[in-house]
């Protein structure tokens, strides 16, 4: 019986050259990348096998160690249950590492197909278009974040030098009584602009948080997703060409078994790719709500900060951090900074 399993496996096998065409120069350079694809592919001793499809989620991984051949003490007391049992799980190892192989080359002939002109693209123009302005929106977000962060550590250092200068004001105002006064106010007013500027800092800091959340966290899931419908995608075009390749053969007996195989795997990934566009269609609508959110709020704060500050406004600095609940160290703490935590 197992004989016959591994003869009707063997018979199933879908060759490289499908229904009979004429080999090319490109055919031998796209199998030349096929075989460096293949050489990444499961080991059948020490790897796990995939049967979750090309670039799919971790589903279905099947862990060979997991499988195991039976114990020593019942192999000696019934040799051919054990060499069953032996070569099932080789059957097993072989069909699945099969699966992985075919649609592995389908979706790589796919890629290859498309980069030369010779093959078709499902497109979606108004998601595209929509992918491609996150995509774009992000890079123009993350040079904000960079520039933001640049930001808060030059005023930091400033803050740092006005407080040394302050303190070193306030010591020469003791030291010189002659220029007491004089020494005396500027060490107040460096004082005073130390704090106006930890309360700045506060402020800036906050809004960095929130740009990092959004481009790192929520944009970033956003772009998986995307990732993963991008895979779906190409599955779904390699198994339309392979059944529009099979539709146009010959119809005898094994050529409609394969058809019909062909039409389920076809059904099964259109599906897929179905789900996953409704998710980023999705995701993307809710991404760019929480942007406009966010955004509007962490640009007022940063305007509103900044203002105040560079007005020599202090009321109306710690006014709009309360507002936006903005919470700084209590005065005196002896905690390390928040930028030197980092």
């Amino acid at each position: 019986m197992t004989d016959s399993i591994l003869s009707k496996a063997a018979t199933m096998e879908i060759p490289i050259n499908s229904n009979g065409d004429t080999r090319t120069a490109e055919d031998d350079s796209l199998e030349q990348d096929l075989q460096q694809v293949m050489v990444s592919g499961p080991n059948l001793n020490e790897t796990s096998i995939v049967s979750g499809g090309y670039g799919g989620a971790a589903e279905g991984i099947i862990p060979t160690s997991s499988i195991k051949a039976p114990s020593m003490h019942h192999s000696n007391s019934n040799p051919m249950m054990s060499e069953e049992a032996t070569r099932g799980v080789a059957v097993e190892k072989f069909d699945s590492v099969k699966k992985w192989s075919i649609n592995t080359y389908k979706c790589t002939k796919q890629m290859f197909s498309e980069r030369f002109g010779r093959g078709t693209k499902t497109v979606d123009l108004e998601l595209d278009a929509q992918i491609d302005v996150l995509k774009e929106t992000k890079l123009k977000y993350e040079r904000i974040l960079r520039l933001a962060r640049e930001l808060t550590n030059h005023f930091y250092n400033m803050v740092q030098t006005q407080q040394a200068l302050g303190d070193t004001f306030a010591d020469l105002s003791q030291k010189s009584p002659e220029l007491q006064d004089e020494f005396g106010y500027n060490a107040e007013t460096q004082r005073l602009l130390c704090k106006n500027g930890e309360t700045l800092l506060g402020a800036i800091n906050f809004f960095v948080s929130s740009i990092n959340t959004l481009v790192n966290k929520t944009m970033e899931d956003t772009l998986m997703t995307i990732k993963m419908y991008e895979n779906a995608r190409l599955e779904f075009d390699a198994y339309r060409a392979d059944l529009e390749e099979l539709s146009v053969g010959p119809r005898d007996a094994a050529a409609m078994v394969r058809i019909e195989m062909a039409q389920q795997q076809y059904q099964i990934h259109k599906d897929k790719y179905e789900r996953l566009r409704s998710d980023v269609t999705i995701k993307i609508k809710f991404l760019e709500e929480n942007k406009v959110k966010v955004m509007h709020k962490q640009l007022l704060l940063f305007h509103n900060a900044i203002s105040a500050y560079f007005a020599g406004n202090q009321q109306q600095l710690e006014q709009t951090l309360r507002q936006f609940n903005v919470k700084l160290k209590p005065p005196g703490s002896d905690k390390p900074s928040w930028l030197e935590e980092q």
